[in-house]
């Protein structure tokens, strides 16, 4: 389904069933009792975000141990748990949204596999979605931890959890989903009130993950079949997000044209490759026809997921805006040019030194929040179109010259 279509469904389905699973609660709801046992993670879309839930999960797996950490998600966005490889696979539950029958049905499986796993402990890690809310209370734990929206900080979705925490605009959303997992230890009762501090400096539990062997080998295949050569040439790989799903976020496509035009000009020993999704081929297929240069191509919908993480770290740098290829390319070794517009870094950044953030800074922006659903009433993105190329152009030959010194 749509992203439009499941923000509906979570509205017009969402809001009663918030009411009567409130009612329920509140005449029948258990308290939390024992130790902190299995712990669930529900999480159902935006793979960036999952990447930033990194440090969050090490620390349910740190509390419980990791046959004890499950996680709920999505099917089209699973295949970045299992490259982060932090679940086990056969502890990720999936919910296939293709259809609204399908999600129907697959919802009812999982939500009787949990409870068959005896869960106790559930971590909604969405932004005020209903259905999560949703999800976390009928897995049947007894302890939920999540976002609260208290006096209207939020898209309202009943009284689900037992650790209620207010949405806090000033801290980085890595270091938020640490504090849901740091929650467990504080009494439910006393939020929204929250003793705890962000952590004084965020760091990654771990490095790049290396590609699989049959998926290196494969995109090696492809660069040697294009470029006639045994040794792959220097690479930047240019993620124009041709059906974003955030329209507000997209760079113009005329300045990614230039930007690969001038990357070849700067370079001759440099090559240029467009990615993106299946249903992104055709967009960043006119794009690289644009290019008007041998030296560059689309493999947008050409590779399989763990084909293009292969790409990436075979690539020098990736150029895009903010999106999921921002986060899961800090998988692996590639350097990342980032550039964002509604959103603001300081909430959604990758924390690492390999990600190089552009961000114009304008008065209104950012205007996409966790407030207003990520939805904005903008028709004009200012905060993009005030990215020069002239700037992605020199982030990106530095990062370039620092990674072929």
């Amino acid at each position: 389904m749509k992203t439009s279509t499941l923000r509906t469904v979570d509205r017009v389905f969402g809001v009663p069933s918030c009411a009567l699973l409130t009612l329920h609660r509140r005449m029948f709801g258990r308290r939390p009792e024992g130790p902190v046992r299995r712990i669930l993670f529900v999480k159902l879309a935006e793979q960036g975000s999952t990447v930033l839930a990194e440090t969050a999960i090490c620390d349910a797996i740190a509390r419980v141990g990791r046959d004890n950490v499950f996680f709920l998600v999505f099917t089209e966005n699973r295949f970045i748990l299992d490259v982060m490889g932090l679940v086990p696979g056969d502890h990720v539950v999936t919910l296939d949204a293709s259809s609204l029958p399908v999600v129907v049905r697959s919802t009812l499986q999982a939500l009787r596999r949990l409870r068959a796993l005896h869960i106790d402990t559930a971590i909604d890690l969405e932004f005020f979605a209903r259905s999560s809310a949703i999800l976390a209370y009928m897995s049947g734990a007894t302890r939920r931890v999540g976002l609260h929206a208290y006096e209207g900080a939020g898209p309202w979705r009943g009284d689900l959890l037992t650790h209620r925490l207010n949405y806090n605009p000033y801290i980085h959303t890595g270091d938020l989903f640490h504090l849901f997992v740091a929650a467990l230890d504080q009494p439910p009762d006393q939020f929204p009130a929250y003793p705890a501090k962000p952590p004084v400096a965020y760091e990654r539990t771990s490095g790049p993950r290396p590609a699989a062997p049959a998926d290196l080998t494969a995109v090696e295949g492809m660069l040697r079949e294009w470029t006639g050569s045994a040794t792959a040439p220097p690479i930047v790989l240019l993620n124009a997000n041709c059906g974003d799903l955030v329209p507000l976020r997209r760079w113009a496509e005329d300045r990614y044209i230039e930007l690969a035009r001038r990357l070849l000009d700067a370079r001759e020993d440099l090559r240029i490759v467009f990615t993106g999704r299946p249903d992104e081929a055709p967009g960043a297929e006119r794009l690289a026809r644009a290019v008007a240069s041998p030296r560059c191509v689309s493999l947008a919908g050409r590779t399989t997921l763990g084909q293009l993480l292969a790409l990436y770290s075979l690539s020098q740098v990736l150029v895009t805006n903010d999106s999921g290829p921002a986060h899961f390319a800090t998988l692996t070794p590639i350097d990342v040019v980032t550039l964002f517009g509604p959103e603001t870094p300081a909430l959604f950044a990758a924390r690492t030194p390999r990600n190089h953030v552009l961000w114009a800074g304008l008065a209104c922006s950012p205007c996409v929040s966790a407030f207003n659903n990520r939805l904005s009433d903008c028709r004009d993105n200012l905060c993009m179109q005030r990215i020069p190329v002239d700037d992605v152009l020199a982030e990106t030959l530095a990062a370039l010259a620092r990674r072929l010194r």
